[in-house]
């Protein structure tokens, strides 16, 4: 008899969300992902829809040698699970920072819908040695 392999459940697939882009791995990264997931910002505009838009999408910050995503804080409620992140960039004027709020729904170990909210963007200030 072949054992059912439960569901991933909306903290494991978020998770593997998370690790999966600080790996610039789309593959992996696609596969939490829902092939009709939407994606939006928070309480705005479409960014994405379906796989080979988030794909698109997530190839172009891929490119940016320096992007990490440090997660802050997480809250879980039922199929909802919000992120609180500070997200290192490559920005046209340097690397720096930006806060950003990612609320994902899952549905059937999935993620269905993602939505964000960005903070402002804060550059690295070089440090400059002192004659």
């Amino acid at each position: 008899m072949k054992a059912i392999m439960p569901a991933a459940s909306p903290l494991s697939i978020v998770q593997a969300q998370l690790d999966a882009y600080n790996a610039k791995d789309i593959d992996v990264l696609l596969m939490t992902y829902a092939t009709d997931a939407e994606q939006y910002q928070l309480h705005g505009e479409m960014l994405a829809r379906g796989h080979e838009q988030i794909r698109a999408r997530f190839l172009v910050r891929f490119a940016e040698p320096d992007l990490h995503a440090a997660l802050i804080s997480r809250t879980i409620m039922e199929n909802v699970v919000i992120d609180h992140e500070v997200v290192t960039r490559n920005f046209p004027d340097g690397v720096g920072s930006v806060e950003i709020l990612c609320v994902y729904e899952t549905e059937n170990g999935r993620i269905q819908k993602a939505s964000f909210a960005t903070g402002k963007t804060k550059l690295n200030v070089p440090f400059h040695a002192k004659a």
